[in-house]
């Protein structure tokens, strides 16, 4: 029912598809990193040009104890909240939202004409003739033609963990819904740690805002009778103290760990659409309706179309 389209080379050589698909994930990469940049830029400029306009001086909200106090704290709250293997997560994924999210339209496509050559296969020859492909993906001539799916080894992983237990016979067909469930269900558990850590930082940087207000007030007060200008500085600096926990809580951590959230669902997602493909071939259902069966379950914005996606499919040649 599904077919692959032939492709005109955009370039007159297979090395020139290469370099410029990597150009364009590069380029990619750069413009979602500067998006976020673009961002943070926008939001601290506005804010401090507004400050500017009334009269402020940006140098009167730079004090370092400020940011000592709020700074430490949150990290100290981490450290002590989550154990070093989701701080590490943490790290990892805050380096991956300035890469945005790692599917687009060619991601799926590549997923389901992958698992419609292992599918085909699979009906064609028997579920045994999968064995090697599953055990030594690297070396696979299937996944080989997909680059992209290829270095996703969290995805490669899930597919040869789906399907090797039915090949060596562990398992009966209709035992691999939940077993898959039940995987999908550990991994979103697991990817919203981290992102829960950032959220209950971002909601204590206020308050950690007002214990560095209080410690100032307690350092004016000491100072109540020297100069009027004295005690107004160190008021002032007391003030910054809350603006930095409100500023970085609202302007930064929680849109990163939004941001993140976005990142893992998106993950979770794919790995359903895996799922579902899978399961759906192994309960019976033809290669070509299983690919449609996790087709469906595609966000809109990445969701490839059903007529085109159906003629890529068609001219594959499984052998």
């Amino acid at each position: 029912m599904y077919a692959r389209s032939i492709r005109r080379p955009f370039y007159s050589f297979e090395a020139s598809h290469e370099t410029f698909d990597g150009l364009c994930l590069i380029f990619c990469t750069f413009f979602i990193a500067m998006v976020i940049i673009i961002g943070a830029i926008l939001i601290v400029a506005c804010v401090l040009s507004g400050f500017a306009m009334v009269g402020g001086k940006i140098s009167s909200l730079i004090h370092l104890n400020e940011f000592l106090v709020i700074g430490g704290a949150a990290i100290g709250s981490m450290i002590i909240m989550a154990p070093f293997s989701v701080l590490k997560d943490l790290l990892k994924n805050l380096m991956a939202t300035l890469k945005g999210i790692p599917y687009s339209q060619k991601s799926y496509e590549d997923l389901f004409q992958a698992l419609y050559e292992l599918f085909m296969i699979g009906r064609k020859n028997g579920m045994i003739a999968l064995e090697d492909h599953v055990n030594e993906p690297a070396s696979s001539s299937i996944f080989s033609k997909y680059p992209s799916l290829a270095a996703d080894k969290e995805a490669m992983t899930f597919i040869c963990e789906a399907l090797r237990p039915i090949i060596d016979g562990r398992i009966k067909a209709e035992e691999l819904k939940p077993l898959l469930d039940i995987q999908l269900h550990k991994m979103d558990e697991e990817g919203h740690e981290p992102i829960g850590v950032l959220t209950k930082v971002g909601d204590a940087l206020p308050g950690f805002g007002i214990v560095a207000a209080v410690l100032g007030i307690v350092v004016t007060m000491g100072a109540i009778a020297g100069p009027v200008e004295t005690i107004g500085y160190k008021v002032g600096s007391a003030l910054v103290g809350t603006f930095l926990g409100i500023f970085l809580a609202y302007g930064f951590v929680n849109p990163l760990a939004t941001n993140m959230t976005f990142v893992h669902e998106s993950r979770v997602a794919f790995l359903k659409c895996v799922s579902a493909g899978v399961v759906s071939f192994c309960t019976g259902a033809a290669p070509a309706m299983a690919i449609e069966i996790s087709r469906r379950g595609v966000g809109s914005n990445f969701r490839p179309d059903a007529d085109e996606l159906e003629q890529t499919l068609k001219s594959i040649k499984v052998t």
